[in-house]
């Protein structure tokens, strides 16, 4: 074999999170080589043209947040052309009965560099939407405020961007319990239709906070999902972060990292896919191509799935018998998404149909039946035996209300995402029929709800399916958004396994940076930095500061192809 090249680092796959540790280990003064078998980098972070000419649509993930990730400042994202736009109204329902919920940011973004600071306006709002149908739900609100603002909220950060520890020691959510107050341990045992009907009383709140469960952590009303889970869509069900749009698209993430890591030196390869993690001395020496070439390494990061990094690209590497079984276990069979870039001539009108002229330009906007019991009996039910349900709960976004760049003037477009079923459910015919099927179905209740969106306004709709994602992300099992399920039992310190939660591996120097790793998936999670960090205190690095001359790589041959 040929060593085409040598560098202190290499990073499996060009994923996201392979774009956001690729300028840290840089940073620190490593040769750092990222290698993606495709002709693109960011993983799920990109955009592209369509659905029609003149349009940018996102083709995997669309709500980002990802001005509040540390990488935002700690590479000065925003100039590198990262911008966001920060809308007043958050999220939003509008029911099948006419009534809608507006919630409005209980925080909102005062700078370029992402700082926070409380909105108190925002909260009188939300309070205000919610009392209009239930008191009992907005002093709980109120409550839920409080505890985020004073606790929760440093809590779930200090959660997403540090290693899960030891069993035995409480993590940063753990720590709530103990404080007593509205988060009680009976909650991390509890489904997602628990934790609705006792947190709320009205139909409207329950709905909204079990379809955005689906939403945020791929869980169903019978699926547990824990602390973590929790929080996080009880802060998104009541507005308590800032509403956030990316101009440009999220490709415009994957465009700021990229620019910083070649800033640092980093080397991104395209159409270089990695087939076997090198092994001597019980080491891992380096990565051999799908070419045949070999690049050498001091250090292996991992930006594809846990699972297959040892299964696949590590055949040879020992693994103890109970390991290599939880591995080939991973649960995937659920976040399978239909994810919908719908053309328009004009934004959908739900405030003629709800009769509040709030409604509508919200960035988080989910419309379907007021119908908690559906939501946590039979809603999985039809997706998993008829591929969707055949009432359609729709979260949508018309970005282009903020951002005019991704729409030819005076044009609009819209993302809206259901859920369906694991790919392996239905052969090449039947997810024809489900595709047809999803489509069908939302150009028929859509106009329920926003009276404007009838043939004639609606230009061209792309669907984006389970196959699709599995053809360009091989380690998205099942063709879901995660690399694994986001269920309690695969959350924190058992992500993705209990004996591999830490970001190292079984090699001492092969690490994994990838959405199959704590703290799950999503664009804002801390998964890569908290790789990063384990690296440095490895290496005896100081994962904080900065090596003002970029390293350079040893070239021993020809750029891989």
């Amino acid at each position: 074999m040929t060593v085409s090249a040598r560098y202190d680092a290499v990073v499996l796959g060009g994923g996201h999170h392979a774009t956001i540790i690729a300028p840290y280990l840089a940073r620190a003064g490593l040769s750092v080589g990222v290698f993606e078998r495709g002709g693109r980098l960011g993983g799920s972070a990109i955009s592209s043209k369509g659905p029609l000419t003149g349009f940018r649509m996102n083709n995997y993930s669309h709500w980002t947040r990802f001005y509040s990730h540390p990488a935002y400042k700690d590479f000065d994202l925003y100039a590198e052309g990262l911008r966001y736009e920060f809308p007043e109204g958050n999220e939003a329902m509008v029911f099948d009965d006419g009534s809608s919920f507006v919630g409005w940011s209980a925080w909102r973004v005062v700078d370029a560099h992402g700082t926070q600071e409380p909105w108190p306006e925002g909260v009188k709002r939300t309070e205000e939407a919610i009392r209009r149908f239930s008191d009992a739900d907005a002093e709980t609100y109120l409550r839920i405020h409080e505890a985020y603002s004073s606790s929760w909220k440093r809590a779930f950060g200090e959660h997403r961007y540090t290693t899960p520890p030891a069993w035995g020691t409480p993590d940063p959510l753990e720590r709530l319990l103990e404080e007593g107050g509205l988060l009680e341990p009976v909650h991390q045992f509890m489904t997602v239709r628990q934790l609705a009907y006792d947190f709320f009383e009205s139909d409207e709140l329950r709905t909204l906070f079990m379809r955005a469960a689906t939403t945020s952590t791929g869980c169903y009303g019978d699926d547990v999902p824990g602390l973590q889970g929790l929080v996080h869509v009880l802060a998104l069900t009541l507005s308590l972060e800032p509403a956030a749009i990316a101009i440009g698209g999220t490709q415009a993430i994957t465009d700021a990292l990229v620019g910083a890591g070649r800033r640092l030196g980093v080397e991104y390869h395209t159409h270089a896919g990695v087939a076997q993690v090198l092994v001597e001395g019980g080491r891992a020496t380096g990565i051999r191509l799908e070419s045949g070439d070999t690049v050498a390494a001091d250090v292996v990061v991992s930006g594809l799935g846990l699972p297959q990094t040892l299964l696949d690209l590590s055949p040879d590497v020992p693994l103890e018998r109970r390991t290599r079984n939880r591995l080939s276990n991973v649960h995937y069979d659920r976040g399978q998404l239909v994810w919908i870039n719908v053309a328009v001539h004009e934004p959908p009108d739900y405030a003629s149909f709800t009769g509040d002229p709030a409604v509508g330009p919200q960035p988080r906007l989910y419309w379907g039946p007021k119908d908690p019991d559906w939501l946590a009996t039979r809603y999985q039910a039809e997706i998993m035996t008829k591929g969707h349900s055949s009432r359609f709960f729709a979260l949508s976004s018309t970005d282009t209300l903020w951002d005019p760049s991704r729409a030819p003037e005076g044009r609009h477009l819209v993302g809206v995402e259901e859920f369906c079923a694991p790919l392996r459910f239905f052969d090449r015919d039947g997810w024809k029929h489900v595709e047809a099927s999803v489509e069908a179905l939302l150009r028929a209740e859509w106009p329920r709800y926003a009276p404007n969106m009838t043939a004639d306004n609606i230009e061209s709709v792309r669907l984006t399916m389970p196959r699709d994602v599995l053809a360009t992300h091989p380690d998205m099992l099942e063709g879901g958004y995660s690399q694994g399920t986001t269920m309690a039992s695969q959350q924190g310190r058992f992500r993705p396994v209990p004996e591999l939660s830490g970001y190292r591996t079984v090699l001492p120097n092969l690490y994994n940076c990838s959405s199959s790793m704590h703290s799950g998936s999503g664009i804002g999670r801390g998964n890569s930095l908290n790789c990063w960090r384990t690296i440095a205190g490895d290496l005896g690095l100081d994962p904080d500061a900065t090596v003002t001359t970029p390293a350079s790589r040893t070239s021993t041959s020809e750029e891989p192809a």
